[in-house]
């Protein structure tokens, strides 16, 4: 009769935080390196294919890093943020803020870490506010106080108002601490901040760069 051991790893779904336009940018600029990289591997002469090659060694990897590799993953244990060249896993005991300024970011043990899957968009910013403010002098000019009953029916249906809405990097930025206080006193929260960096990106770049050095240096 075998028994199942408890572990660590959560069995639960994770939240998963990355940017849609930063993936599809990444899809593009994948076949685009992919076609013009081909054609000179294809089609090039003497050291022109493996140029070709040299250079798609040193920006897939890039491109993968810049635009599909960013996301943040948040269970009720810890956030798991994917940055282009570092994975950085914060229990939630670990984390003192997580704000959105010019980017976003999370502050624990006395460091920054940039939320590269969360792209602050000023833009988006004002354009939310343009629009709360807007909604709000609506809400101002109803006459709510009056004796009418549909008047003070459409005040009961202001004052049970969605939230007031905020743009997409700031709405993630506050579940993310929201989570970080509800769950930061759980024993599975506990624990240290861990940064590794991601060889398996950083090493086939540099190589590539080396190559192509080398091979447009003996031309």
């Amino acid at each position: 009769m075998s028994s199942q051991q408890p572990t660590d790893e959560p069995v639960y779904a994770e939240r998963v935080y990355r940017s849609s336009m930063g993936f599809v940018s990444g899809v593009l600029l994948l076949a685009l390196t992919v076609w013009l990289c081909g054609d000179a591997v294809l089609r090039g002469s003497g050291s022109t294919p493996w140029i070709g090659l040299a250079v798609a060694l040193c920006v897939v990897p890039l491109i993968v890093a810049f635009t599909l590799r960013p996301a943040v993953f948040a269970n009720e244990d810890r956030m798991r943020v994917r940055n282009p060249f570092r994975i950085i896993e914060l229990p939630w005991a670990t984390v003192d803020a997580v704000r959105a300024g010019y980017s976003a970011e999370v502050l624990a043990e006395g460091s920054k870490y940039q939320l590269w899957s969360v792209p602050v968009s000023l833009r988006e910013r004002k354009k939310v506010n343009r629009q709360q403010m807007r909604r709000n002098a609506i809400d101002r000019r109803d006459p709510g106080s009056s004796g009418d009953p549909t008047a003070r029916g459409r005040a009961s249906a202001s004052a049970a108002a969605p939230e007031p809405m905020r743009a997409n990097a700031d709405r993630i930025v506050d579940e993310l601490q929201g989570l970080a206080e509800l769950n930061a006193a759980r024993p599975g929260a506990q624990g240290s901040v861990r940064v590794r960096w991601s060889y398996e990106i950083i090493a086939p770049a540099l190589i590539g760069a080396l190559l192509l050095i080398v091979l447009i240096a003996t031309r």
